[in-house]
């Protein structure tokens, strides 16, 4: 039986652990005393998840109708604040975009209530101090938010307190999306994309909240709200933040308004949708990046969506966008829909769709990956700009997950996904957790022979090894002939790079070529043995064989540089 992940409030991913407050942080909340300008009879809350914005938020602009006061509220469980699997740069984010929302509420003589509790807890004493007549909240497609959201409707209903759930972190109704597909998630991106060709336009976005919407509604403040109910700091929330670099990605509703104007500046891409040529300045992180914004909800995928379309059509002369214009956002309504009743979406076990692959368990060779001590330099850079600045090129992402799954370690997909969880600003839960299973070819993707080496990708990429050399600094005295394969250089080469490999930089923890064509092979027997179940008998073994001999002829021509030190 799949146990899936406790009820949360919606503010992350991380699985539930017993854990306590930090002991400096503010103490969960306490008897509330409202103090309204006015009658309360029409006092409205909404709750705050993956929504942290103002533009585009249809249940915030509900909440406001006909209410005298209104609070906007986000719950931060206590296991949540301790919890150790979320690392500081996604909990920096997050904090940021608490911040900056409760700055434009302040602009509208309002303020953000950050609340510490369970929200099973929390949500019945404030219905009773509070005498909330309505909650409004975004639609969470998740398992465990529609678990979460079914106990919080019954407490809801139970203290009489009318609930409207509106959706805007996706662009479809995904339940729509399965009722057209006949009950069942489309498990194909092909098939995904004929659904939704049939389905009814994206809903434009719901305009802004102005000081003229909010109009008399009013916010019931204490003097000492931010004692109360602050955005806390990471000090607060128990985190060391000496030596913490700068936010290479500053949280927040304003930053994502910002970058989006530049996003759509690049005129030229969206004319043409030309695919940006790949380079060593494409591995870092863009001012016009997005996917952190749109993960948090600080920027809504319905105003990304509508702004392409309307910048295209300006250029384009009003024809109509192609489909590939949205990938980015389509790929995650994919996932989304996939994973919305699958509650095992993030897990092997009981997982209808993912394939039983026996991985092997070896927590040194995974430490080894996650810490950047891998012995190869562009997956070590990759890892560690990862658990620096919380964002990796998507290319990057596809070297390093196959390098520790099917590729090279033979890892599961399920240890990936925990690293990327911990430290990657974007990592959502569906989202993640399908991306892993793809590149691992454990559901979605099937084409085990394509492997990623973890050599000529990253030179192909950046033949100079700028990007080694960025973010592992070692290593930056190797010229570019060996800075991807530094254990080929001469010891004299070496030794002028100050950096003797087995002293001051690993060793390769695996021959490249050897561990693929190992790999290649179990996968080629796991399909071949799963192929025959499904009926397709001796044709498939002979197809996988036939595979199997192309590609590890290619494999070795393509990483015969891989001659290890003895």
């Amino acid at each position: 039986m799949c146990r899936s992940r406790s009820p949360q409030s919606g503010s992350d991913g991380a699985r539930c652990r017993n854990v306590t407050t930090p002991t400096n942080a503010r103490s969960p909340i306490g008897p509330i005393t409202a103090r309204p300008a006015g009658r309360v009879s029409g006092g409205r809350s909404l709750e705050r998840r993956k929504g942290l914005r103002l533009h585009d938020n249809p249940s915030l602009k509900e909440s406001l109708q006909g209410a005298d006061t209104v609070r906007c509220i986000y719950i931060l469980d206590p296991w949540f604040a301790g919890s150790s699997n979320v690392g500081i740069n996604r909990w920096r984010f997050l904090l940021q975009s608490l911040e900056d929302l409760d700055s434009s509420l302040r602009k509208l003589n309002s303020r953000l209530f950050v609340i510490r509790g369970q929200p099973t807890d929390v949500f019945p004493r404030l219905f009773k101090e509070w005498k909330i007549t309505r909650l409004s909240y975004e639609y969470d497609s998740e398992p465990f938010g529609k678990e979460r959201d079914a106990a919080i409707k019954k407490l809801a209903s139970e203290a009489g307190v009318e609930v409207t759930v509106r959706t805007s972190h996706t662009l479809y109704d995904l339940d729509k999306i399965i009722e057209l597909n006949g009950g069942q998630s489309p498990l194909t991106y092909k098939r995904f994309q004929t659904l939704i060709s049939r389905m009814d336009a994206v809903e434009v976005p719901a305009e802004s909240i102005t000081a003229e919407i909010m109009g008399k509604c009013m916010t019931p403040l204490s003097e000492d709200h931010d004692d109360r109910f602050g955005v806390p700091s990471l000090e607060e929330l128990g985190f060391d933040t000496e030596g913490l670099s700068s936010a290479v990605w500053p949280g927040g509703e304003t930053e994502a308004l910002t970058r989006l104007e530049r996003h759509l500046e690049r005129k030229a891409w969206v004319a043409n949708f030309e695919r940006p040529r790949m380079n060593a300045n494409s591995l870092l992180a863009s001012p016009t990046g997005l996917s952190p914004y749109l993960r948090f909800g600080c920027l809504s995928c319905r105003l990304f969506y509508f702004k392409l379309t309307d910048l295209y059509r300006k250029v384009k002369k009003n024809s109509s966008p192609p489909l590939s214009l949205y990938g980015q956002l389509l790929w995650r309504e994919f996932f989304y829909t996939a994973a919305t009743n699958n509650p095992c979406f993030d897990k092997m076990e009981s997982n209808p769709i993912c394939v039983q692959i026996p991985w092997d368990r070896n927590p040194e060779a995974l430490a080894k990956w996650a810490e950047g001590r891998t012995g190869f330099p562009w997956i070590d850079a990759i890892m560690t700009q990862l658990r620096q600045e919380g964002w990796i090129h998507h290319l990057a992402r596809h070297a390093v997950a196959c390098f520790l799954t099917r590729g090279d370690l033979w890892i599961s997909w399920e240890e990936g996904m925990k690293v990327f969880e911990e430290l990657l600003l974007d990592a959502d839960w569906s989202v993640n957790a399908g991306s892993w299973m793809w590149l691992s070819c454990s559901s979605f993707f099937q084409q085990f022979f394509h492997c990623y080496c973890p050599v000529g990708f990253g030179r192909r990429t950046d033949p100079n090894g700028d990007y080694i050399r960025r973010y592992l600094p070692i290593l930056r005295g190797f010229p570019a002939k060996y800075i991807y394969d530094p254990w080929n250089a001469p010891e004299s080469v070496q030794k002028a790079a100050k950096c003797i490999i087995g002293m001051h930089y690993p060793k390769p923890m695996v021959h490249h070529a050897e561990a693929s064509r190992l790999n290649i092979e179990r996968m080629k027997q796991i399909y071949q043995q799963l192929s025959c179940y499904r009926g397709l008998g001796k044709d498939a073994s002979l197809f996988f064989t036939n595979i199997f001999n192309t590609v590890t002829r290619k494999v070795s021509w393509k990483c015969n540089n891989n001659a290890f030190p003895s």
